[in-house]
C-alpha cells in the first residue's frame, strides 16, 4: 500500500506530512515521559524485521493480486503505539529514500496510512479491548485478525481519499473504493494470522512484552530479552535475505485496483517542477531501486519466480540494517532527552 507521487497533488501531500510529523513529535514526547530503555534494542530488531517481511509479497488466490504485511499492529502490541509509530516510520523512510519503494511526496501519507490506524485505532480500540479481560491464544487470534483487517481498511479508505483530493489522476472514486477495500480484507485476513502467530511465540518467550498493555512498555526488571533479540534477529535475516526470493510477482493490491481502472499498475506522473525534483532526490538516494541491483538504463526482464538473486539478498539484509541503526539513534535520542528533563531542577 506504498503509494507514489503520482497519486497526489503537492498541497495533500504536504498536509499529510504535517500530521505525519506532528504525530512522530507527539510519540517521542509520550516515550520521554516514560520509556523503558531495554525497549530501545526491541524496537531496533524488530524494525528491522518490519522491514524484511514487508519484502515478501504474498498471493491472494484467485485475484491475481499480492500482499505484504504492514506491520504496525504487530509493532503496536510488542511495543506500545508510540514506540510503534515511530518505528514504522523509520521503516517506510528507509524504504522510500534507499530503495525508492513508495513516493517521497506520498510519505508523509504512507506512514499516515500504515501507522496511524493500527497504533492509535486498531490496538486501542479493538485488539487491547479483546484481550484486556482474558488473554488466551484464542483471543489474540480474534483481536489480531480484527484490528489488523480494520487498519488496513481504514489504511486504503484513506489511500482512495487522499488521492481523490489531489485531483489529478482520472481513477473515479466509487470503482477505486470498490476494488481497494475488498482486496486488502483479504490481504488484511492474511497478516492478522501472520500477526497473531508472532504474538503468541513472543508470549512464550516473554510473557510481559505481550501482556503489559500501557501505551509505553514497561518490562520486568532482572529478565533477559536475549531469546527475543535473537529470535527475532534470526527471522530477519532469513527473510530479507532468502525468503524475500519468494515474494508473488503479481502486483500489491493497490496497483491491482489501478490496473483494473487504468490498464496499467502505475499512473504517469504528470509534470510538476515540485514532483520533478523530489524524483530527481529519490534517484540519487535510492542505492538499490526496487531491492536490487541499480539496472543503469537497462530493460528489466519479466521477473521469474522464485527470483534468486544477490542483489535483493543484500537489499534485505542491508535495509534491515539500516532501520535497526536508524532505529537505535531515535531511541538513544529520547533517552538522553529523558535524563536531561530528568535532571532538571
Amino acid at each position: 500500500m506504498h503509494m507514489a507521487d503520482a497519486l497526489l497533488s503537492p498541497a495533500v501531500g504536504g498536509a499529510m506530512w504535517a500530521g505525519t510529523l506532528g504525530t512522530i513529535i507527539y510519540c517521542a514526547k509520550k516515550l520521554k515521559e516514560k520509556m523503558d530503555e531495554k525497549v530501545i534494542p526491541l524496537m531496533g530488531v524488530l524494525g528491522a524485521f518490519i522491514f524484511a517481511g514487508q519484502m515478501i509479497n504474498f498471493t491472494i488466490p484467485g485475484t491475481g493480486s499480492s500482499g505484504h504485511i504492514g506491520g504496525g499492529m504487530l509493532l503496536a502490541i510488542l511495543l506500545g503505539p508510540y514506540a510503534a509509530f515511530l518505528v514504522i516510520a523509520s521503516v517506510l523512510v528507509v524504504q522510500a529514500l534507499f530503495f525508492a519503494d513508495g513516493g517521497l511526496l506520498a510519505l508523509g501519507a504512507n506512514i499516515w496510512n500504515m501507522g496511524i490506524y493500527p497504533c492509535f485505532i486498531g490496538y486501542p480500540l479493538i485488539y487491547r479491548a479483546i484481550v484486556r479481560q482474558n488473554m488466551s491464544h484464542r483471543r489474540i487470534m480474534i483481536a489480531s485478525i480484527l484490528s489488523v483487517v480494520a487498519g488496513l481498511q481504514l489504511g486504503a479508505l484513506s489511500v482512495v481519499l487522499e488521492t481523490k483530493l489531489s485531483g489529478i489522476t482520472e481513477l473515479p472514486f466509487s470503482t477505486f473504493v470498490l476494488l481497494m477495500q475488498p482486496i486488502h480484507l483479504a490481504i488484511g485476513l492474511i497478516e492478522g494470522f501472520v500477526t497473531a502467530g508472532i504474538v503468541i511465540y513472543v508470549r512464550t518467550l516473554r510473557p510481559d512484552i505481550v501482556e503489559d498493555l500501557e501505551g509505553v512498555k514497561s518490562l520486568s526488571p532482572g529478565v533477559s530479552l536475549k531469546k527475543v533479540l535473537v529470535a527475532m534477529a534470526i527471522l530477519a535475516v532469513i527473510t530479507g535475505g532468502a525468503f524475500s526470493w519468494f515474494a508473488s510477482t503479481y502486483p500489491d493490491g493497490l496497483e491491482w485496483s489501478i490496473e483494473k481502472i487504468y490498464g496499467k499498475p502505475e499512473i504517469p506522473e504528470k509534470e510538476n517542477p515540485i514532483k520533478e525534483n523530489i524524483s530527481k532526490l529519490q534517484e540519487k538516494t535510492a542505492i538499490f531501486p526496487d531491492y536490487s541491483f541499480p539496472s543503469k538504463g537497462e530493460e528489466k526482464e519479466k521477473p521469474s519466480w522464485p527470483a534468486v538473486d544477490t542483489g535483493t539478498s543484500i537489499a534485505g539484509l542491508l535495509g534491515g540494517i539500516m532501520v535497526l541503526g536508524m532505529v537505535i539513534l531515535i531511541g538513544f535520542g529520547i533517552k538522553v532527552a529523558k535524563r536531561s528533563l530528568k535532571q532538571k531542577p
